[in-house]
């Protein structure tokens, strides 16, 4: 065997304008790659809690300037820069960032509780302080480096319930319920729950029902997390000012955070410096403490003694029950003469010598329905009188106004019962207040004597605590001019945008990933891939190349097969299509008919009725697909041919017809006696027939060496122009070698993508051994366009635009 020469290393350098060229093919990677980045960048600033940044600026004084003439003298010195300030400055920078001073900065702010609610659909933590917070949690037994956290819910303003509580070890699901002000027992030890009094109260409606996340870390935890957010510089080397700059989520901690360091700072400098002032000012707070409180008790006094007896004022007190004594006396008095006037009229209803006397009108009785049954009485018993004088006693009419007369009388009365009832419950409450005034007079004298009492007290108290306040403020004043060390250059102020995360930064940078992510992932897979990627990996090839087809992807199939008429009515949809059409105008169409051509030319100096076998080394390479679609072209062109699926463990081409029971290998095992019965027409073209497989046999290479194959191949030779072999691939079985002698030529299918470039020195071997007669190859499934895919049908001649992916 001459020893093969072929080199099959294709030239692997990836061009830029090659790179250009596939990342245009691949513009999808770079929409689904900004998409991922920029939601990964979106998702992770909506994760994170913005922070914001306060700066302040102080000036750190020298001490004894302009008090004597030596340290007058040192400080001119000084400005000349025969002496340097910086030592000291530089102590005093240390002073202000040192873990003692940051520890009563926490200690005051309470910065060892952290206080969070979740926002952004729970993906962001808010950090409550300040006007934000609702409410405080004081942990009042736990050690100082001890950490621990729950959840807590306000369910209204007042009540809040505390669970999922991590203390030690272990988790504790127990749940606690308490009232905003009460001092509860749990595994945590005593918590005190305080409003916020400073808290806002439009946001209390977003507060309740709202999980809040409470952490308490140890003290050193959280020193160590302050200093890791203050920062303290010197502004410049010739100057004493200090910039001190502090990054929280809150702007609210970020500038009392400040502000307290700088006060803890002047106050360790006062105790330093002052330390009379001091006690002298400890003292006076002491005793404000008490006076206060004292002070507080005497008007607690006062004001619940004049609440319990309803007296805001002695004089008007007294004033006031002497006016309600005289005004209930006297409604007594007129509903005691009302009341008789009722009794009078009773007593006058009653007597029966008066039933025919007129009662009298406008008798002062306050009722409306006694006067008018008065005055209907008067004027019926001056009808009936009138009757009597012009008649009789027995006068059917004068008897029934006596009638009508008796029942008036009888209201009569049981109005006027009615009324005196309420004439004496009326009487009896006036009674009662006249006599609850009168006490009310008679007891003014001793709550007036208590008063005074207690208002003296607190007079005096009023005047210690008053003069008590203004030596606190000379204290003040005196320390502030002999101790202060510093003076505040810039107070804290910062801009209200957040300093992190930067957002253009994080945005330019996905901008650019999404970019390079796919271009890389192109590059990378363009260098990593060792398949034939088009008709540049053949070039070195000397065996004729036939053709390309090209892989054109997403479109519909044209629903065409070779299923007989006689089978028409229990077609199903096929998996295999031919899209060969005639006058399609197609890529796809325009490819074929390029192989189509090509083919015809390498055949001219073969026997007339020429025998094509279509086989490759990868199962996949679409043998099938080209063999069904290639012999269609022929047929279009008004050549006889027929395909033979001598694929015998597969049948693919014979699922062109729906897979038919009988077949070749029914013919080779005598079970049927002619082979005409076993071929199926296509319905797209009359010329077009195949012969399918039929039962699978077990024994297919066994069938291929059957002499009736010999007979088969001679009588196909006689009718048909061209015979196409759909034949497994080679080496894998030996079906392909045993059918090759009987094939005038051999079409290898070289699939892009999928046939190795370390196996193309293999097909080389095939084609200058002649291992398999007159060998050209066949490129399947090329891309449209780029540096290894050549194929641009459809695109610089106009065809129309197919979309059919090879098989």
């Amino acid at each position: 065997m001459q020893e093969n020469k072929f080199d099959n290393q294709a030239e692997d350098t990836l061009q830029l304008r090659d790179l250009i060229a596939l990342c245009i093919e691949h513009w999808l990677w770079f929409v689904i790659s900004f998409i991922f980045f920029f939601a990964a960048t979106g998702f992770y600033l909506i994760r994170q809690t913005p922070t914001y940044t306060r700066s302040a600026s102080i000036m750190i004084k020298e001490n004894g300037r302009g008090s004597s003439s030596f340290a007058a003298e040192l400080g001119s010195a000084a400005d000349m820069g025969l002496f340097q300030n910086n030592s000291k400055v530089q102590n005093e920078l240390t002073a202000i960032v040192s873990p003692a001073v940051i520890m009563e900065v926490v200690n005051r702010l309470h910065l060892d509780m952290r206080y969070v609610v979740k926002e952004a659909f729970g993906l962001r933590n808010k950090v409550l302080y300040g006007r934000n917070l609702p409410l405080f949690v004081s942990l009042e037994e736990i050690g100082d480096n001890e950490f621990c956290s729950f959840k807590l819910i306000m369910s209204d303003e007042n009540k809040v319930k505390l669970f999922d509580i991590k203390y030690g070890p272990d988790e504790v699901t127990e749940t606690y319920t308490a009232q905003i002000g009460d001092t509860i027992e749990t595994v945590m030890g005593k918590v005190a729950i305080t409003k916020n009094e400073t808290f806002l109260p439009e946001l209390a409606e977003k507060i309740i029902g709202e999980k809040i996340y409470i952490s308490r870390s140890g003290l050193v935890s959280s020193i160590q997390t302050q200093q890791h957010k203050l920062t303290a510089a010197l502004n410049n080397k010739q100057n004493t000012i200090i910039d001190l700059s502090y990054v929280d989520a809150s702007i609210q901690c970020a500038e009392e955070f400040l502000n307290t360091l700088i006060s803890v700072y002047n106050e360790n400098w006062i105790k330093d410096k002052n330390q009379i002032a001091v006690s002298t000012s400890q003292f006076i707070d002491e005793r404000l403490s008490i006076i206060e409180s004292e002070l507080g008790n005497v008007d607690s006094d006062i004001s619940s003694f004049k609440s319990e007896n309803q007296i805001p004022d002695i004089a008007a007190a007294a004033n006031m029950y002497m006016n309600k004594a005289n005004a209930a006396g006297a409604r007594v008095l007129e509903l005691n003469n009302e009341l008789y006037m009722a009794r009078y009229i009773r007593n006058f209803v009653q007597n029966e010598a008066n039933n025919f006397q007129l009662l009298p009108a406008n008798s002062g009785i306050s009722s409306a329905t006694i006067e008018h049954q008065i005055s209907e009485y008067n004027t019926k018993l001056l009808q009936r009188n009138s009757l009597v004088a012009n008649s009789s006693t027995r006068n059917p009419m004068v008897i029934d106004l006596d009638k009508a007369l008796a029942a008036i009388r009888s209201s009569i009365l049981s109005s006027i019962d009615n009324q005196i009832n309420s004439l004496n419950k009326q009487i009896q409450e006036f009674q009662r207040e006249e006599s609850n005034s009168t006490a009310r007079i008679s007891s003014n004298p001793m709550q007036a004597k208590y008063l005074l009492s207690v208002e003296r007290q607190q007079k005096v108290k009023e005047s210690l605590y008053l003069f008590l306040l203004q030596k606190r403020e000379e204290n003040e004043l005196s320390q502030a001019f002999t101790a202060y060390n510093t003076r505040i250059i810039t107070p804290p102020m910062g801009s209200l945008r957040p300093t992190a995360p930067v957002k253009s930064k994080f945005l330019l940078v996905a901008f650019a990933l999404s970019l390079l992510a796919p271009i890389g992932l192109i590059y990378l897979l363009a260098n990593m891939n060792t398949t034939v990627r088009g008709r540049k990996d053949l070039e070195k090839l000397t065996a004729p190349f036939i053709g390309e087809i090209p892989l054109l992807r997403g479109a519909k199939k044209i629903s065409k097969s070779f299923l007989p008429i006689r089978q028409k009515q229990n077609r199903k949809k096929d998996k295999y299509q031919i899209v060969v059409q005639e006058k399609s105008r197609d890529a796809i169409n325009e490819a074929f008919r390029v192989v189509r051509t090509n083919l015809e030319f390498m055949a001219n100096n073969l026997p007339e009725h020429k025998v094509v076998m279509m086989t490759s080394a990868n199962p996949g390479s679409g043998k099938t697909f080209l063999t069904a679609n290639l012999a269609m072209s022929l047929a279009i062109k008004g050549h006889k041919v027929i395909c033979l699926d001598l694929d015998l463990r597969r049948a693919s081409l014979s699922s062109y017809a729906s897979s038919p029971k009988e077949g070749v290998s029914n013919y080779l095992s005598n079970q049927v006696a002619d082979w005409r019965s076993l071929v199926v027409k296509s319905q797209a073209n009359e010329n077009l027939m195949m012969i399918p497989v039929g039962t699978l046999p077990p024994n297919p290479t066994e069938l291929l060496f059957n002499k009736k194959m010999d007979v088969l191949m001679e009588e196909l030779r006689a009718e048909y122009d061209y015979i196409f072999f759909d034949c497994p691939p080679v080496e894998i079985v030996a079906d392909a070698s045993i059918v090759s002698k009987w094939a005038d030529m051999t079409i290898f299918v070289i699939r892009a993508s999928l046939f190795e470039r370390e196996l193309l020195p293999v097909v080389e071997r095939y084609y200058t051994d002649k291992k398999f007669n007159n060998l050209a190859v066949l490129l399947n499934g090329t891309e449209m366009s780029g540096k290894y895919g050549s194929y641009r049908y459809g695109y610089h001649y106009g065809y129309g635009g197919g979309t059919y992916t090879t098989l």
